[in-house]
């Protein structure tokens, strides 16, 4: 009966990342989110594709919503890694099935209750953060057309990457992958019909790839929360509401944080295209056509990010500190390889690409100088992601946030607007290649310093050797 039991455990927790080699875990969990969230990046290309079709104004209105959405779509990220660090840990832990599926439960209805709060202010306010960052009337009347249905889809995405933590932090990255994948498919596929008024449809234009991302994401949540119930990763239990207090700690002591850290880097890139706009509407265009470019050339970047969390949070649970710092190791070892890699690609081939998703040579120029120069620098943002992400699973929330904090408002945002007023276009881009490197430096040393990083490079130690040793605590 013992052996019974052990099994059904195990079928319900999926993958136990505390045993066998650490590459081989952490490549489990990483490489079926490189399949998710190239989808789900693959649909902010699909909207720029598409929507380049009608016109440059809805092009430029893109450029603008890009960045925006992302950032608030961050809170989704973060409460995502906040339910990752609970459970991973209280898998590692070997806590009860009952506690596991408690603490999933509290972090789907503080998922739920935020998102709804946020959607509404999104609603209501979105007009002027637009107006803020510079979008005409012209483009604004467009983005009008999105930004309503959008919020009204929030929940639901916050809702479904939610779901997809408790799959991960179980160690089963597949299913949350494929859950992605599904969002996507249908979002991309329903964009044509939508936005041009195929098959007898009418043509909404940017409404319409508003109205085909929430489509996607309300049929992916409910299967997201079928088959989580189904596995018994989700389900009623006794007491409900015990201990919910505790949960929202754990969760939001590491959500929020991780929350505002995603939303860091996107929000910043809003700012920075406010610089652009200072170059002209055509620069917007090109640079949020390279940015999207970018997204989908960090996406195995990203899914490591996504993949070392529950590899790091079930091994700090289980006190298995050295497997921790050797899938860190082995992270940034990958970042530094791909990231060579991804500069010959877009070295050598950033006019094409570019011209894919441009609608004129003025903006396709602008987004292939993007792409050729800070291409050469994406290793360093591979880095930041994957510290924060590893940050995050051992409850350093606040340690990703200053690294975040410190590449947008230190680094990226001054250097943006200061580059753009002297140098133009080029300035932006020199600021780019500036504070992906200079925020690497800096991940490796916040790595080291919360105990996920050995090494003794005097690189890394430089702060110590520099701080008073009554300023280093």
């Amino acid at each position: 009966m013992a052996d019974q039991g052990d099994e059904t455990t195990q079928q319900k927790s999926g993958r136990d990342l505390t045993e066998g080699p650490v590459w081989r875990a952490l490549a489990a969990m990483t490489a079926p989110m490189g399949f998710g969230i190239f989808a789900v990046l693959s649909v902010g290309l699909a909207d720029a594709y598409f929507l380049g079709q009608i016109g440059g104004t809805a092009l430029a209105a893109v450029g603008f919503i890009y960045p925006v959405t992302t950032a608030i779509t961050s809170l989704s990220i973060g409460l995502g890694a906040g339910a990752n660090a609970a459970l991973s840990q209280a898998i590692g832990r070997a806590d009860s099935d009952e506690a596991t599926q408690r603490l999933g439960l509290h972090a789907m209805g503080i998922g739920l209750a935020l998102s709804t709060a946020v959607a509404g202010v999104v609603w209501l306010i979105y007009p002027y953060i637009f107006q803020a960052i510079g979008a005409g009337n012209e483009v604004a009347g467009r983005i009008a057309e999105y930004m309503p249905i959008w919020a009204l889809s929030f929940p639901f995405l916050v809702t479904m990457m939610v779901t997809n933590a408790v799959f991960r932090a179980h160690g089963d990255s597949l299913t949350s992958s494929w859950i992605m994948v599904v969002a996507a498919v249908i979002n991309v596929g329903l964009d044509p019909l939508l936005i041009f008024g195929m098959w007898g449809l009418p043509e909404l234009g940017v409404q319409g790839a508003a109205m085909a991302t929430l489509a996607g994401r309300v049929v992916a949540v409910a299967l997201a929360l079928f088959i989580a119930w189904q596995r018994g990763l989700l389900g009623w239990c006794g007491g409900l509401f015990d201990r919910i207090g505790s949960s929202a700690r754990q969760i939001l002591n590491v959500g929020l944080p991780a929350a505002f850290s995603n939303a860091i880097n996107p929000a910043g890139l809003a700012m920075v295209t406010a610089a652009v706009a200072t170059v002209g509407e055509t620069a917007v265009a090109g640079f949020g056509a390279a940015t999207r470019v970018q997204s989908m050339a960090l996406v195995p970047l990203l899914a490591l990010s996504a993949g070392i969390g529950p590899v790091v949070g079930q091994n700090w649970g289980a006190g298995a500190k050295d497997r921790a710092q050797d899938a860190t190791r082995y992270a940034f070892m990958f970042c530094l390889g791909y990231g060579a890699l991804v500069a010959v690609v877009l070295g050598l081939f950033a006019e094409p690409i570019a011209g894919i998703f441009t609608s004129g040579e003025e903006d396709r120029n602008y987004a292939a100088t993007y792409l050729r120069f800070v291409g050469l620098s994406l290793f360093g943002y591979g880095i930041v992601v994957t510290a924060n992400a590893a940050m995050n699973s051992r409850d350093k929330a606040l340690w990703s946030m200053g690294l975040s904090l410190g590449r947008i408002f230190v680094l990226y945002l001054p250097l943006a607007w200061f580059g753009a007023l002297t140098l133009g276009y080029w300035g932006i881009i020199l600021a780019a290649i500036l504070a992906n490197v200079l925020a690497a430096w800096g991940g490796l040393v916040a790595a080291k310093s919360t105990g996920l990083l050995r090494t003794n490079s005097w690189v890394v130690d430089l702060p110590r050797q520099i701080l008073p040793r009554n300023k280093r605590a």
